[in-house]
C-alpha cells in the first residue's frame, strides 16, 4: 500500500525513493508486524481468556506435567500472528505482485482451517476438532488453487519443473502434474509445523529461522544479477516475498514474547497450519521445494517420528518412541522443556545454514 502511494512521489520527494528497495520495505514490514504484535497481543490474549474459560484441551495421554502446568492456557494465538503479518504485508508489499496474494491465500486459508479446528476442540472440550479427511481436503483445495496461480505467474517451462539443489540447470519436468506436487509441498509443510507445535516456543522459532532463510532466497531468486552469479533459477517478481516473510518474522517475534515459557497463549492450529502453509507457498514460488525439506528438517523429523510410531505400532503393537512426536519422547525421558526447546532451536539454525549453503554449492 505504501509502495503504491509513496513511490510514485519519489520524483518530487527524494526520500520516497527508498520504497523502491525491497530491503527497506522488508525491514519496515518486520518492525511494523512486531509493533502490531506488542500492541495487540495483550488485548487478544485477554479476549481469548474471556471466551476460553478452561483454556486449550490437554491430551490426557500426553506428559503428565502438561495437565498441571499448561491447564487453562488459551489457544488460537495464531490469530495474533495472522493479524500482525497480514496488516504489515498489506502496508509494505507491492500489492500488484501475484506471488504476495497467492501466499496470503495459502496462509490465511490454512489459518482458517486451523481456526475451525481450534474452535471445535474448545466447544467440544476434547482434542478432536475438524476430521482429518475434511482438513486435508480443504488444504488440498486451497493449495491446488495457489499452485495453479503461481504456475501461471512463472516463466515457462520453469513453472512446471522441480529444481534439484546443488545441481546446476537440473530440472525434473512434471508438466501438468506439477500443481499436485506443489499442493503436497504446501500441505506437508503445514501439517509438519502443526505436529512440531507442542511445547512453548518450539515451533515459532524454527518457523522464523526458515522464514529468514527463504527471505534471503526469495531476494536472490528475484534479482537477475544475483541469480545469474549464483547460477540459480531467476523468477521475476519473487523477490517481493522477502517483504512477506519479513512480516512473518516480525509477527513471530511478537508472538514469542507472549509464548515464551511459561506461555501466556498457545498458537494453536490457527498459527501452526498457517505458518507451515506460508513456508510451503514461498518454497514453491521460489522453486526451492526440496530446500524447504532441508531448512525445515526439524519439522520433517517430527513428522517422520509420528509416521514411524503409528506404522510400527499397528504392525507389532510396540512403540519405537516413548511418545510421538519426537519432542514428547524426550519429555518422557526426563528432559526439561527448556532443554528440548533450545536444543531443537539449535538444530533448526544448523539446518538453516545448510539450506543456505545449497545456493552456492553447485
Amino acid at each position: 500500500m505504501l509502495y503504491a502511494i509513496l513511490f510514485p512521489l519519489a520524483g518530487h520527494v527524494h526520500v520516497f525513493n527508498l520504497f523502491r528497495y525491497i530491503s527497506f520495505r522488508a525491514g519496515g514490514a518486520c518492525l511494523t508486524a512486531l509493533i502490531i504484535s506488542f500492541w495487540a497481543g495483550p488485548k487478544v490474549i485477554r479476549y481469548l481468556k474471556s471466551v476460553q474459560r478452561h483454556g486449550q484441551p490437554i491430551r490426557t495421554d500426553g506428559p503428565e506435567r502438561h495437565l498441571i502446568e499448561k491447564k487453562g492456557t488459551p489457544t488460537m494465538g495464531g490469530v495474533l500472528i495472522l493479524i500482525a503479518m497480514g496488516l504489515s504485508t498489506l502496508i509494505w508489499a507491492d500489492l500488484r505482485n501475484g506471488y504476495i496474494w497467492a501466499s496470503l491465500l495459502v496462509t490465511f486459508g490454512y489459518g482458517g482451517i486451523g481456526f475451525a479446528d481450534d474452535f471445535l476442540k474448545l466447544t467440544r472440550r476434547n482434542t478432536k476438532g475438524v476430521s482429518g479427511r475434511v482438513k486435508l481436503a480443504a488444504q488440498a483445495a486451497i493449495g491446488l488453487v495457489a499452485a495453479v496461480w503461481m504456475l501461471a505467474l512463472m516463466p515457462a517451462p520453469l513453472g512446471t519443473e522441480l529444481a534439484l539443489p546443488m545441481l546446476k540447470n537440473v530440472l525434473i519436468p512434471f508438466g501438468l502434474l506439477f500443481p499436485l506436487v506443489a499442493m503436497f509441498v504446501m500441505m506437508g509443510a503445514s501439517n509438519a509445523v502443526n505436529l512440531t507445535d507442542g511445547l512453548d516456543g518450539l515451533a515459532i522459532v524454527p518457523a522464523m529461522i526458515a522464514a529468514a532463510v527463504f527471505g534471503l532466497i526469495a531476494y536472490l531468486v528475484g534479482n537477475k544479477i544475483f541469480a545469474g552469479y549464483l547460477e540459480i533459477n531467476f523468477i521475476p517478481g519473487s523477490g517481493e516475498l522477502t517483504v512477506f516473510l519479513s512480516a512473518l518474522i516480525g509477527a513471530g517475534l511478537g508472538f514469542l514474547w507472549f509464548n515464551a515459557p511459561p506461555a501466556a497463549v498457545f498458537m494453536g492450529d490457527t498459527g501452526s497450519l498457517s505458518l507451515g502453509g506460508a513456508l510451503g507457498a514461498v518454497a514453491v514460488a521460489t522453486k526451492n521445494e526440496i530446500v524447504l525439506a532441508i531448512v525445515g528438517g526439524l519439522f520433517v523429523v517430527e513428522t517422520v517420528s509420528v509416521i514411524v510410531q503409528v506404522f510400527w505400532y499397528k504392525r507389532t503393537g510396540r512403540r519405537v518412541f516413548l511418545m510421538a512426536p519426537l519432542h514428547h519422547h524426550f519429555e518422557k525421558k526426563g528432559w526439561a522443556e527448556p532443554t528440548i526447546v533450545i536444543r531443537f532451536w539449535i538444530i533448526a539454525m544448523i539446518l538453516g545454514l545448510v539450506g543456505l549453503a545449497t545456493l552456492k554449492i553447485r
